[in-house]
């Protein structure tokens, strides 16, 4: 800062105060000065560059073209995709700047809102998929009724037959998913508040292995918990735990064919306790594993809602293991089976 004037260095020191990014262009468009938000999220040697090799969008480059030559200012979203999603709110403004030695300059401030465009991208899909999730079952409901209604089945019992259990068993899916989607919300909120009980791991998942007794019996399923220790102590909540446990047992019932076998193990590694379970089911395909805890994502929509599933099991499941500290590990082969890995601190 030796060549500088007091001006110029006040106002660098000014702008290094600021948590937006500035970035200060001449007439080429090169640039002349940044502040150091800009240097941490852009690099250290932006002097000199020219903007069109930091921030590679039509939109913004088109925007202070227009500044300079008709020394608005101009306001742009600024949406740069690779090598990470990034998306600004740009403000240019004409010059000049006495950090910049010509009369032709633009100052452009960036906001970052890469954030707050996730979060109302994240709440746009979700509305999306729970409307499309609730109008499937709707439309379902409303045929039979008005089928029911016009009095086409008023007085025929077998038609009535026919249309009744399709109402209930829609019902039950709305249901189900107005449950889940209440779970889940709460989850999330309380997400942050890491549970105190001290709780028996073996007791809760011997617990819904018990609970499932009829279907996996029905299904001709076998199942074989192992664990020398008689306790696996950890803090939890037991009622969110059963939740976890009840969700992965459920599919690995759902996607085994008869006559298989669930493993569930249990390790105690001092400062940890590891709990596995494993299938002989369908297995997930490699490519949708990084993706299976995402709300509402089904590796195969047909073959989940023929076996009830809402889409948000898995995601309910990521939720209560993040509040309870724990790490997850999903490993799975097509044909032969998945294990969910789930491991919890002692303490």
């Amino acid at each position: 800062m030796s060549n500088l004037s007091e001006i110029q260095i006040q106002e660098i020191k000014f702008l290094d105060e600021l948590l937006d990014q500035v970035i200060i262009l001449d007439k080429s468009k090169n640039i002349c000065c940044a502040n150091k938000s800009a240097h941490n999220r852009f690099g250290s040697k932006l002097e000199g560059k020219n903007i069109s090799s930091i921030l590679r969008d039509a939109k913004l480059l088109d925007s202070i073209e227009t500044s300079i030559n008709q020394k608005k200012t101009q306001i742009v979203d600024v949406e740069i995709k690779k090598p990470n999603f990034q998306f600004y709110k740009a403000s240019i403004i004409p010059g000049p700047s006495k950090l910049c030695n010509q009369e032709q300059s633009v100052i452009i401030f960036l906001k970052d809102l890469t954030e707050v465009f996730k979060t109302q991208k994240f709440k746009s899909d979700f509305v999306a998929n729970v409307s499309h999730e609730l109008r499937t079952p709707l439309q379902s409901i409303k045929l039979g009724l008005e089928t029911i209604n016009q009095g086409h089945a008023t007085n025929d019992f077998e038609s009535q037959k026919k249309f009744l259990p399709i109402l209930l068993q829609q019902t039950s899916r709305m249901e189900t998913l107005v449950s889940d989607l209440l779970s889940l919300s709460k989850i999330e909120l309380e997400e942050h508040i890491r549970p105190t009980d001290k709780l028996d791991l073996k007791e809760i998942i011997s617990h819904v292995v018990e609970i499932h007794k009829q279907i996996i019996k029905k299904n001709d399923i076998s199942v074989d918990i192992k664990g020398e220790e008689s306790k696996y102590i950890i803090l939890g909540h037991r009622d969110r735990l059963i939740e976890v446990f009840t969700n992965l047992i459920d599919n690995a019932i759902k996607y085994s064919p008869k006559g298989k076998k669930i493993y569930i193990s249990l390790v105690n590694n001092n400062e940890s306790t590891t709990l596995s379970i494993r299938d002989e089911g369908i297995g997930i395909p490699k490519k949708y594993i990084s993706r299976i805890t995402e709300r509402f994502f089904r590796v195969d929509p047909a073959k989940s809602k023929e076996v009830g599933g809402t889409g948000l099991g898995l995601a309910i499941v990521k939720h209560i293991a993040n509040q309870h500290r724990a790490e997850t590990d999903i490993k799975s082969e097509e044909g032969k089976g998945t294990e969910f890995i789930l491991t919890f601190p002692n303490s």
